[in-house]
């Protein structure tokens, strides 16, 4: 399938799955050109008139995106995965060219992230006693550990990408100076709450997990919203993080309110 407008390679991913990969000067931009992407898709099936699952008319059915069953974007990429019994793949790169080719002559406004505006603050308390290598990022970084929290807490992050298990939200980019490679052998237990980073990313862990990051301190912000048929992440794809620095009776009032 030949590439397109922002969209650089398109692969197949299994029977039912394409991934879409996006060009751009830098990761932010090919991300944004993504969530674009996403938004018109959105536009598209709010706007949409006809049945689910009609296949009368195979023009319709390419324009409904019915077929869609769900669309995960990554860095740079997004999983498309499609019902066989609507579509095929070469049906489903069809789809793609038109609602680019429809959004650009339109003009539609898909142009910013879904987070772009609101920030979300995470307050952390830094150096909790069963979630700190600080000072193991200390020596990592060359930098004092008032450093690597006031470099933390500098930054206003995107949320990239979510997976790993629920909830888990891969966010960057971290400052440079900052940049930490992971552990050399993970932890088979980090808590519930830790915030971390890796490379040039900084993440929440949801839950109790294994995991080898490097550990700044604990949030009792719950990374999951809980509802009666299921959980689902607080984070999504695009929205705007600011971790704030709060002290240990902060940090302790706040998981009182999460519990």
């Amino acid at each position: 399938m030949q590439a397109f407008g922002r969209i650089k390679r398109i692969v197949t991913a299994g029977a039912d799955a394409i991934i879409v990969y996006f060009d751009g000067a830098n990761l932010d931009e090919a991300n944004d050109a993504c969530h674009q992407l996403l938004s018109a898709i959105d536009i598209r099936q709010r706007e949409s008139q006809i049945s689910k699952g009609s296949k009368a008319n195979e023009e319709d059915a390419l324009n409904s995106w019915h077929w869609l069953r769900e669309a995960i974007p990554s860095y740079d990429s997004l999983l498309i995965i499609f019902d066989m019994a609507l579509i095929d793949s070469h049906g489903v790169y069809r789809a793609l060219r038109n609602i680019v080719t429809e959004s650009t002559n339109a003009h539609l406004n898909v142009t910013k992230p879904s987070g772009e505006g609101k920030v979300i603050e995470i307050p952390v308390w830094y150096g909790a006693p069963n979630a700190s290598d600080l000072s193991i990022v200390s020596k990592k970084t060359a930098l004092s550990i008032e450093e690597v929290i006031e470099l933390h807490t500098s930054v206003t992050y995107k949320v990239y990408a979510v997976g790993f298990s629920p909830g888990f939200a891969y966010m960057g980019d971290i400052p440079e100076a900052l940049k930490c490679a992971r552990l050399g052998t993970p932890r088979k237990r980090v808590p519930k709450g830790a915030v971390a980073i890796a490379d040039r990313q900084t993440a929440v862990y949801p839950g109790e997990s294994p995991g080898g990051w490097n550990l700044l301190g604990l949030t009792a912000f719950d990374m999951l919203l809980h509802k009666a048929e299921h959980s689902e992440s607080r984070l999504k794809a695009g929205d705007m993080v600011k971790f704030v620095s709060i002290t240990e009776q902060e940090y302790k009032a706040g998981l009182q309110v999460e519990l």
